[in-house]
């Protein structure tokens, strides 16, 4: 739990709400719902309406029959845990800048809720960014061409669920394809690779808390894919996340099952209409798995030209570019 002594003020008023949220909170059984983009085409209309309700009413939901195959997510995950093999030496030859969210980091991640560094690394992938970032072919053969069709199909997916809500807004079509769009140097959604570092020689104290403190994503929208046998995820509905004792939930991985959440941007950008979702990654408890833990979440974050603002302007215009750059500075050391 976060030490007042260290508490900070942050700019925006989501990070001010996210500081107050380092508590255990309760466990709480929820019914998660399931979205079938099975037709996607002939049923947009349908599904629009099944993920505006699951997005105002719970704050999370998983899409299945989504369209990315099995084989390219496990394919994935091969790699992300080869990458994570890799000596010190090597992946400290790609390191995160500073405000860029591209390349590896350790241990830098600060959650305003905690005020500790979440028990992790991670490596992120924003295209335009990458520039000598990517570990060469004989240190990783295949890494840079698995990665680079991973984060477009993920793109793909995530463009989907968002011309969806798009609809609902009443924006036109292809409203946050265009201000996603890959092919332009202001591009900066992420694909990023997250390595939970095993529980070795862990006494009774270390299995409380949390690997990744609670926390709601920057971005519109969030794609998870998470490993089948290595949980932790709990989510908090958008609409309950107020301070005090949280009701949490936990989001088993799945096979076939991509979890998502709405982002701050998306929050912002409905007028508070679709609700960010907090969410934590838990330590294992002392009966589960204590291996390490790899998952792999796509950042749908519109580029840094796009304006944000609702259909109601709500609140004013601000870049995606100045939106995300305050929110990484208030997470990094």
């Amino acid at each position: 739990m976060q030490n007042n002594a260290t508490r900070r003020d942050y700019d925006l008023a989501e990070l001010n709400k996210e500081a107050t949220f380092g508590g255990m909170g309760r466990e709480k059984a929820r019914d998660v719902p399931q979205i079938d983009l099975t037709d996607f085409e002939n049923r947009k209309a349908e599904i629009a309406d099944q993920l505006w309700a699951a997005s105002t009413e719970i704050g999370f939901f998983q899409l299945v029959n989504h369209g990315i195959p099995q084989s390219q997510i496990d394919e994935a995950f091969e790699m992300t845990a080869r990458f994570f093999d890799l000596s010190q030496e090597v992946k400290g030859k790609y390191p995160l800048g500073k405000g860029t969210n591209a390349g590896w980091e350790y241990k830098a991640q600060v959650r305003p809720s905690t005020g500790t560094a979440d028990n992790k690394e991670s490596y992120q992938i924003t295209l335009p960014r990458m520039a000598s970032l990517w570990p060469t072919g004989g240190e990783l053969p295949g890494f840079k061409a698995v990665m680079l069709a991973f984060e477009r199909a993920n793109w793909a997916l995530g463009m989907k669920v968002l011309s969806c809500f798009g609809m609902k807004l009443g924006f036109a079509p292809d409203f946050f394809t265009d201000a996603h769009d890959p092919m332009s140097p202001e591009y900066q959604s992420t694909l990023r690779l997250i390595h939970y570092l095993p529980m070795v020689n862990a006494k009774p104290e270390d299995f409380s808390g949390w690997r990744a403190g609670a926390h709601t994503d920057f971005d519109c929208l969030t794609l998870l894919h998470q490993r089948v046998g290595q949980g932790g995820l709990q989510l908090c509905p958008g609409k309950e996340a107020t301070s005090g004792d949280l009701e949490w939930t936990d989001v088993p991985p799945l096979p076939g099952v991509v979890t998502c959440n709405i982002g701050d941007m998306l929050m912002r950008w409905s007028d508070d209409q679709l609700q960010s979702t907090l969410h934590r990654v838990r330590m294992p408890r002392q009966d589960e798995y204590l291996g390490p833990r790899y998952s792999l979440p796509f950042f749908c974050q519109a580029n840094k030209d796009a304006v944000i603002q609702g259909p109601g302007k709500k609140y004013d215009p601000i870049t995606a570019h100045d939106y995300l750059q305050q929110r990484i500075a208030a997470n990094s050391l």
